[in-house]
């Protein structure tokens, strides 16, 4: 509600913030009508006047101005029109009165300062609270990594690492009290659907051993199943089958070769693997054998899968790929994330629906207004997990998983496995089977990577705008910047030189997103340049050319943005890295990154990392010799601690330069 003041206050004049129409005393009449003078024999009967009553406000002394003792004319009779005046100008002066009068309930709202305020509050009072919630639903309530990006110039917000605005002083989710599951009792369900191919039982030790060898597979747990190679060897029903070939899929990705067999089996499985090696399909296409041989859900019950992802794009980019699949079957899917309105999330979810798509923050609002429960959930899934951690999302994904029976099956991906994803899969999986494609954290061999080595920041456009028309010819161009500004600034440039572009930041809003990426997908815009909120989620298979203008923060970054060419085993992406020798502290990591995934080095970038390589050591050889002087002083000191302050002073400087003189 707005603060600022009209009428009285904005002009400065106090004005009373309650108004008394209580009949009280007559005040002092300050003009006397005709009609009840003595001796007036007036026909006006001025009732309209006589009922007019005056608060009694205390005025202060005042000299009239021709010094006298009160007496406008000198004989103290007063004039009518200045007493009348004067008192106008006193009420306006005053204070406000005291009010003894107890307040009752409809004048609860009187002292406030703002009356359209106090008009609203009381209304959701009166039971419109709905209306207030409508009002505002979904559009600045958002408590994930895409808040509502407002007064950045006030400094009042801060961003993510993906480039999403935070407000500092936003409210926190506060998760929900896990259940008691001891008290609840649940009907059983069934896990293992998996029937092992006679051709893939048939093959030995040896075999599957070479066979993950070959695929860059490396497994652990308890009897891991053998890793599949057509989708026939996991008995997917005839409809089933139908939708992965209308998708395109020819065969399995590394993943699914080795995750699809798991995870119908029944088991819990950690999935590591690198971007865009299809681990959607990987978890959605069990689920929905999973779904399919459960009961139909009743009103009010539901979902019986749930798929939780850190950003909004990620999970827009999985609902779609997972109505793909439903779509033969009927299965209903719900995609829940901010941006958009909670209201007609919470029909659809109280509608019914199967899976659920949805960002931990959103989840948790809408399981608080009892929009959906999870006492049918058997299947959960937590995508990108290592990236629901870098937002702080733990305390939310430890609060939903509360909220499931604890005999489900859970399946957890991420691209990386640090520290706390490790303790997470401890904490809510059961003898989970784990498996790892390549090098955790590594990037996609199947894409081509080049490394630039650019003079200076000004030679980025210059090259950029050389190249373009060569990458627009392969297909779509996607360029990351490290700031906003700089994406602006690509945008312009390259509009002004006729290219269909768009830009993508923390900025906009949820729908112009989703309108900016529909456009992308749909060829009106050839060029997409975005900061890093593009480099998790988004799978468009168009995307022939990835463009690091700026260099990525850190490494798992960099993979992430490279992975959006590439996708699903497809090798003619290609990913152009432009560093300046200022950015020549990530010089040695790209070069690491380029040898594991079997890359050319080229020689400037080798040179780079060398020249960092070098200057790091000799500033480790200063420090070491720094910390050799100050070693030496400390044992002198402790030798002259009795001389006079005076000689100890002498002794040092002494001594200081005797040492630096060696080194």
């Amino acid at each position: 509600m707005s603060k600022r003041k009209f009428g009285f206050e904005g002009f400065g004049i106090n004005r009373p913030a309650t108004y008394n129409f209580e009949r009280g005393s007559a005040p002092q009449r300050l003009y006397v009508p005709p009609s009840s003078r003595v001796g007036g024999h007036d026909n006006h009967e001025d009732a309209d006047l006589d009922n007019i009553e005056y608060d009694q406000l205390d005025a202060p002394d005042r000299t009239p101005p021709n010094g006298g003792d009160g007496a406008g004319d000198g004989d103290g009779e007063i004039d009518p029109l200045d007493a009348f005046m004067e008192g106008i100008q006193e009420e306006i002066r005053a204070p406000p009165p005291a009010s003894t009068k107890p307040k009752d309930k409809s004048d609860k709202y009187e002292d406030e300062d703002d009356p359209v305020e106090s008009f609203l509050r009381s209304k959701k009072d009166a039971g419109l609270t709905l209306a207030s919630e409508v009002l505002h639903a979904g559009y600045d309530s958002d408590e994930e990594v895409y808040a509502a990006a407002k007064a950045v110039d006030a400094g009042t917000i801060e961003y993510d690492s993906d480039d999403n605005p935070i407000v500092v002083d936003k409210r926190k989710i506060e998760p929900i009290p896990a259940l008691d599951h001891s008290n609840i009792e649940y009907e059983p369900f069934n896990k293992d659907f998996y029937e092992e191919n006679p051709s893939i039982s048939g093959m030995s030790d040896q075999e599957v051993t070479e066979y993950r060898k070959n695929l860059a597979i490396r497994v652990s747990g308890f009897d891991v199943p053998k890793p599949i190679k057509l989708f026939e060897d996991c008995g997917f029903p005839a409809a089933l089958m139908g939708a992965i070939t209308k998708q395109g899929y020819e065969k399995p990705t590394t993943i699914q070769c080795q995750a699809l067999p798991i995870v119908l089996s029944g088991r819990d499985i950690i999935g590591i693997a690198k971007t865009g090696s299809g681990k959607t399909a990987a978890f959605v296409l069990p689920m929905i054998v999973h779904i399919m041989d459960q009961p139909e859900l009743d009103k009010g019950e539901g979902p019986l899968g749930v798929i939780c992802a850190p950003t909004r794009e990620l999970a827009h980019q999985i609902f779609l790929e997972t109505k793909k699949f439903a779509k033969p079957y009927g299965i209903c899917v719900a995609a829940v994330y901010g941006g958009v309105s909670k209201l007609d999330q919470f029909k659809e979810l109280k509608a019914g629906c199967e899976i659920v798509v949805a960002t931990p923050g959103r989840l948790i609002d809408l399981l608080k207004m009892k929009a959906v429960t999870m006492i049918r959930a058997t299947y959960l899934v937590l995508d990108e997990a290592d990236r629901m951690f870098d937002l702080g999302f733990e305390p939310q994904i430890q609060s939903i998983v509360g909220q499931i029976r604890p005999d489900r099956q859970t399946l957890l991906f991420s691209a990386t496995m640090p520290y706390k994803v490790e303790r997470l899969a401890r904490e809510i999986l059961s003898d989970p089977a784990r498996v790892t494609v390549g090098e955790a954290g590594m990037a996609n061999e199947d894409i081509t990577q080049v490394v630039n080595v650019i003079p200076s920041d000004a030679e980025k456009m210059p090259w950029l705008l050389e190249r373009l028309p060569g990458m627009v010819d392969d297909g779509d161009v996607l360029v990351f910047a490290s700031k906003k500004t700089t994406v602006d600034e690509i945008e312009g440039q390259l509009i002004q030189k006729g290219f269909k572009v768009a830009a993508l930041h923390g900025d906009k809003d949820q729908a112009s997103r989703m309108d900016i990426l529909q456009k992308f997908k749909s060829g009106i815009y050839h060029v997409l340049v975005a900061t890093d909120v593009a480099a998790r989620g988004l799978d468009i298979k168009s995307i022939k050319s990835v463009v690091n203008f700026d260099i990525a923060r850190d490494m798992d970054m960099h993979v992430h943005r490279i992975g959006r060419t590439g996708r699903a085993g497809d090798k003619d992406g290609t990913a152009y890295t432009l560093i300046t020798q200022k950015e020549a502290r990530f010089a040695g990591e790209l070069v690491n990154s380029l040898i594991t995934a079997g890359q050319d080095v080229p020689a400037e970038l080798m040179d780079l990392a060398m020249k960092v390589e070098r200057e790091g050591q000799a500033e480790e050889k200063v420090a070491a010799e720094v910390g050799e002087v100050c070693v030496v002083l400390i044992l002198d000191l402790a030798l002259v601690t009795i001389l006079s302050q005076q000689m100890q002073h002498h002794l040092i400087l002494f001594r200081v330069g005797q040492l630096l003189s060696i080194h």
